[in-house]
């Protein structure tokens, strides 16, 4: 597989000043997606800024130090934690899952290296006979499950591949859930201990957590997520069990500690350079409906209004958030808010968002 490296050269083009009123603005419509609240936080040499809206629980308004489910962002730690291994020559990134995890993938697919987990380019089918979540009263009624990793794994059906390994990208959870049984068959321990001991730890990130998987309840304050339940109006979903997106979406943080986070990944804290450079470098294939691809190992990319940055978006009933930089780290960005229907309205807060911070004052 070919790759392009897309940011091997750091940015020095100054960003537009920070404009208080348009961040604001952004974030307080709280109509469009209906939410209940958000919070974003700007950072970085270009300027600093933070500012919420709404409640955290319908009664209090937002704190900064708050948790909020982070959803999909937790494939960021994972793949974090993925490098470092590889670094420590105890992950091989060219080797394959079959070989790290024999028995797990069905005997229909073709060799998928490790790396091809990292930037969603398995061609891994979907999952088969999965728990009906199209609607909110589904969501509650499955709202405790408890999940094994293994277990999300066995819902891979014994296919041929949607793709050849290697030649596309489509972005998938399933992915990291097997980067994160990897993770714990390599070092003999949990995901989330790996993730608290090489990256929690050390950086003082005492806010994130990874949740355990018979726990439901978020530790500490917190901002409540809700769904819009048609005749019962907006549940409180913040009690979930979320171990079905272990590895892929079942951390907890706050946008102070995503910010840390963000900064000493960038910085080169917690990876050398390079294995940091492969979570900028982008596979030379193109995605399912044509675009180029977007992902490197754990980070997508876009760009707007001529600035690009990269990081992560994540979702879960309830919640939205991200975490998001430029390469040279003019401007990072947090954010979470409380989306009350898990629907695509959801793009109008995160468009606002990406405009606010890198559009002129």
């Amino acid at each position: 597989m070919r790759t392009l490296l897309v940011a091997a050269l750091v940015a020095t083009t100054p960003l537009p000043a920070l404009n208080p009123q348009a961040l604001h603005a952004a974030i307080s419509d709280l109509d469009h997606p209906a939410a209940t609240s958000a919070q974003l936080r700007v950072s970085g040499d270009a300027g600093r800024w933070y500012g919420t809206a709404g409640t955290a629980d319908l009664r209090r308004p937002v704190r900064p130090g708050d948790r909020f489910r982070i959803g999909s962002v937790t494939k960021v730690f994972v793949a974090t934690v993925t490098l470092q291994l590889a670094h420590e020559r105890r992950i091989d990134l060219g080797q394959t899952v079959q070989h790290y995890l024999p028995g797990v993938l069905p005997p229909s697919l073709e060799p998928i290296t490790v790396e091809q987990l990292l930037n969603h380019t398995s061609g891994i089918p979907n999952e088969v006979e999965m728990p009906d979540l199209s609607t909110p009263e589904k969501v509650l009624d499955h709202r405790y499950d408890r999940w094994a990793p293994g277990e999300r794994a066995r819902h891979i059906p014994d296919t041929p591949a949607k793709f050849a390994p290697g030649t596309r990208q489509e972005y998938r959870g399933i992915n990291y859930v097997l980067a994160a049984m990897l993770v714990e068959e390599v070092t003999g321990h949990d995901y989330g201990r790996e993730v608290e001991k090489r990256i929690l730890r050390p950086l003082h990130l005492t806010d994130t957590y990874v949740p355990g998987r018979n726990e439901t309840a978020l530790r500490g304050a917190h901002v409540h997520g809700y769904l819009d339940v048609p005749g019962r109006g907006l549940v409180d979903v913040s009690d979930i069990n979320t171990s079905r997106s272990y590895g892929e979406g079942d951390m907890v943080s706050t946008t102070g500690d995503l910010t840390a986070f963000t900064k000493a990944l960038f910085s080169g804290q917690l990876l050398p350079k390079a294995l940091l450079d492969r979570m900028f470098t982008l596979p030379d294939v193109s995605m399912p409906d044509g675009r180029p691809a977007a992902y490197g190992a754990g980070l997508q990319t876009f760009t707007i209004n001529g600035v690009t940055v990269w990081g992560k978006t994540g979702e879960q009933y309830g919640y939205n958030a991200g975490l998001f930089s430029t390469r040279d780290q003019q401007r990072r960005i947090a954010y979470s808010f409380t989306p009350t229907a898990r629907d695509e309205a959801q793009q109008q807060m995160t468009l606002r968002i990406a405009n606010a911070v890198t559009s002129a004052g």
